[in-house]
């Protein structure tokens, strides 16, 4: 037990899905035995779980649980994920890549992109940056292999994550926190109990009847918030007015010979379909604006694009893109979709609920419930939101296309001043303006900017000064490093084949 005798003993998780278990076996490795956590959910309401796609700190993640790479893999019918390709988003037929890794190499004080921008802008070079990545040089052959740590080799400059299925995810870590000592309990919440003296919860009471109580809660109850916002009245911000998506239609179909090692998105009349690719399955989606098109339509639209036999009837979920204005009140913190809702367009679900639980380990408050506390992880957490918020808008801002009321209303539409300011350094001088505690990191900014046609004036000052640079035979050096190296590597299907197969791949 706990040698402090302020140090929290109880802590209740309402709701499991990927949230809930991802919360319960993070805390029992962080807690070991000092603290009883108990998580309550019910198998009658179910989750949103659709194939899901990850961005590489997810890898982070399981390695600090000591969840081996394999069998994570093989567990939850997964594939590798090197980037994400975009196609129709800037205009009708064209299509570009957001890798998980730099582009080129580095071969001087200047970065790459500044020359590979000098080049460019002069008419020395041809075709997209894309060519300069190795994320999609492997992507678009169909290879995988884990990067290299030898910083000196082509292979060291690319990062991956996983697609996976969200259900059996939740599975295989429910089973690794039961082996943790914690406990599950079934049943449906159907109230709170506040303290009078302070309006802290005290207990939640199922449909059963049955009363919980705990010291902390954590509220992964999906959109709905029972506790954070039902019970505590947290508020919440809505951000329909910069991304204006509100539904979105979903089923599987039977995969196809090839699993591509990255996501799509294409972009449609009133949306955005997903495309990911599972070992058993390919996921599917239309995001899409209940302003601009109606159920049937959507569904119509999804169904009809599907690359495979449909397995399953669609589904419809319903959402409001934003945040709560308080993540963490008075002894509750909200995790997953009762936090806040981000279209998955740039995959960062899983990451927000990873980023939440970590902050709280961070932050963990014992029985005295310092108000400090939660106000330094709302701060975190709001910044966080709003960083990423700017980077998806960022996606439906920087359109030419005018074909359909939804693309007319983006492209026309007022930004938040923080990423009008970073399209401004850009499109004036090709400069990344950018926090140091973003999560898009430099490379995902080049691929939205350039991608979606906003080309910089001129490139950076110092890359025009540099001519004693032999810059072109560096890219021809480059180039060619890349397509010997993704020659050498195993296709994608005979990786998972070989390392982690799922029994369900069948």
């Amino acid at each position: 037990m706990a040698h402090n005798a302020r140090a929290l003993k109880t802590i209740a998780i309402v709701g499991g899905g990927s949230a809930g278990w991802m919360t319960a076996a993070a805390l029992s490795d962080a807690l070991g035995e000092s603290c009883a956590i108990t998580l309550i959910e019910s198998e009658a309401i179910g989750t949103v779980g659709v194939g899901e796609a990850t961005i590489p700190p997810i890898r982070q993640f399981n390695q600090r649980l000591g969840i081996d790479e394999a069998t994570f893999v093989k567990e939850t019918a997964g594939s590798y994920k090197l980037g994400i390709q975009f196609v129709d988003w800037s205009r009708l037929g064209h299509s570009y890549f957001h890798p998980f890794g730099q582009y080129g190499a580095e071969f001087d004080t200047v970065p790459f992109y500044h020359y590979w921008m000098r080049e460019k802008l002069a008419g020395r070079i041809e075709g997209p940056i894309d060519e300069f990545s190795m994320c999609w040089a492997m992507a678009k052959a169909g290879k995988f292999a884990h990067p290299q740590a030898d910083r000196r080799r082509i292979q060291s400059t690319f990062d991956y994550a996983y697609h996976f299925d969200a259900g059996l995810y939740a599975a295989f870590l429910r089973k690794y926190a039961e082996a943790r000592g914690v406990t599950r309990i079934e049943g449906r919440v159907v109230d709170a109990t506040l303290r009078a003296e302070d309006g802290f919860i005290k207990s939640v009471t199922l449909d059963s009847g049955e009363e919980i109580e705990a010291e902390f809660f954590i509220d992964c109850s999906g959109f709905r918030g029972l506790l954070i916002e039902d019970a505590l009245k947290a508020g919440y911000e809505d951000w329909r007015h910069w991304l204006p998506c509100d539904r979105a239609v979903a089923v599987p179909c039977a995969k196809q010979a090839e699993i591509t090692p990255y996501t799509r998105s294409t972009a449609k009349s009133a949306g955005w379909q997903w495309r990911i690719p599972l070992q058993h399955r390919t996921g599917n989606g239309y995001v899409h604006c209940s302003d601009f098109i109606d159920e049937y339509q959507s569904t119509t639209e999804l169904m009809t694009s599907l690359d495979g036999e449909a397995l399953g009837d669609p589904r419809t979920l319903r959402f409001v893109t934003g945040r709560r204005r308080k993540f963490w009140d008075k002894n509750c913190v909200a995790i997953g979709l009762s936090a806040g809702f981000m279209e998955p367009l740039e995959s960062t679900s899983l990451h927000l609920i990873q980023y939440g639980i970590l902050r709280l380990i961070a932050l963990l408050p014992d029985t005295q419930m310092s108000p400090l506390l939660a106000r330094e992880y709302n701060r975190q957490t709001i910044a966080e939101y709003e960083r990423i918020r700017d980077f998806l808008i960022l996606h439906y801002k920087a359109t030419t296309r005018g074909d359909s009321e939804l693309w007319r209303y983006c492209a026309n539409m007022a930004i938040p001043d923080s990423l009008q300011y970073k399209i401004d350094h850009f499109r004036n001088h090709g400069m990344l303006v950018a926090d140091e505690r973003e999560l898009f990191a430099n490379p995902s900014w080049i691929a939205v900017y350039l991608g979606q046609d906003i080309v910089p004036q001129r490139a950076p000052a110092l890359a025009q000064m540099r001519d004693v640079v032999p810059v072109a035979d560096r890219m021809r050096a480059i180039r060619d490093a890349m397509r010997e190296a993704v020659a050498e590597m195993p296709a994608h299907a005979d990786f998972l084949a070989r390392h982690c197969a799922s029994p369900l791949a069948v």
